[in-house]
């Protein structure tokens, strides 16, 4: 028996070209796996046009809390700087007691924060990888309670604040949000792609219990959507306004969005430049936290986009 020996030519010549199909067709395939794809011009002028568009509203808020009030609102707007930056920060530090706003607002989306991400993540495990009776019922209890309006639980919610002794304490704002809907069904989404099952059992195998294996093995596969969430929860807290106004107090413990609510009032007008001031106070936390930590969020978020 003879055997015949076909000869494969490459498809590609020296300089990295395609060379032509033998029968002259040019073929249509999958790109190589290691080419590299480079943006041009037209994608970095729109990137540029989107980062300019998107921080617009921050630099026009510095520029109106460097102004005074009544330059703030004349028509047409400034555009450029003034003078009165250090003078409306000082005064807007000082109408309010900032300082302890912002340590308040700290505290309480920190904690809401880490709780959030906590018992979302057990919660998550559970009815992901967990087999039990009445999970998908449960699941679509919990996910059901997303749409009810958070308007409809204020006056039950406040009068149980107020039997326990909490108004204007920062526990009546953080112990009803330890744990959210949506974080329970983003964790579950998750971990039911990221979590192999056979890698929870195998851990069983070896002798790990519960504890241990959500420390060691399901902590470290969720890191990813836990910073996402974390960030998440973190702004929504730090940002809210409906509840905190309700349970706190300008005078007392305020966070920063009920103190802002109290600024810049006079005897018949609001001083705008003043409220924008202090509006710029509470988002500058927010931006350092982003530029320390923007790169291991985002890095956390590609280590878990990428799958083998």
């Amino acid at each position: 028996m003879t055997h015949t020996t076909l000869d494969r030519k490459p498809r590609s010549t020296s300089d990295g070209r395609r060379r032509p199909s033998p029968d002259g067709k040019r073929r249509f395939g999958r790109p190589s796996a290691g080419r590299q794809h480079h943006a041009g011009p037209l994608t970095y002028v729109l990137l540029g046009l989107a980062a300019l568009v998107s921080l617009f509203p921050l630099y026009w808020n510095l520029v109106a809390a460097s102004h005074s009030g009544e330059r703030v609102v004349e028509a047409p707007a400034p555009l450029l700087p003034g003078p009165r930056l250090f003078d409306n920060l000082t005064f807007a530090w000082n109408q309010v007691d900032m300082g302890e706003a912002l340590i308040n607002t700290t505290v309480v989306a920190g904690l809401v924060a880490l709780s959030t991400v906590l018992f979302s993540t057990l919660a998550g495990f559970a009815f992901a990888k967990l087999p039990f009776k009445g999970r998908n019922a449960m699941l679509a209890l919990v996910v059901a309670t997303m749409t009810i309006p958070p308007q409809l639980s204020v006056i039950p919610l406040y009068r149980i604040i107020t039997d326990l002794g909490w108004v204007d304490q920062l526990q009546s704002v953080v112990l009803p949000s330890l744990v959210a809907a949506f974080g329970v069904f983003f964790m579950r989404q998750y971990l039911i792609e990221a979590l192999p099952v056979e890698l929870v059992e195998a851990a069983r195998m070896d002798g790990a219990h519960s504890l241990r294996i959500i420390w060691h093995v399901v902590f470290p596969v969720a890191r990813p959507a836990m910073a996402v969430l974390g960030m998440l929860v973190f702004v929504q807290a730090w940002n809210d306004f409906f509840w905190p106004f309700i349970a706190l107090t300008p005078d007392g413990n305020p966070t920063l969005q009920v103190a802002l609510a109290g600024l810049g009032a006079g005897n018949h007008t609001v001083d705008q430049a003043v409220v924008l001031t202090g509006a710029l106070i509470s988002t500058l936390p927010l931006l350092l936290v982003f530029a320390v930590l923007g790169k291991h969020i985002v890095g956390g978020i590609t280590s878990g986009a990428v799958k083998s």
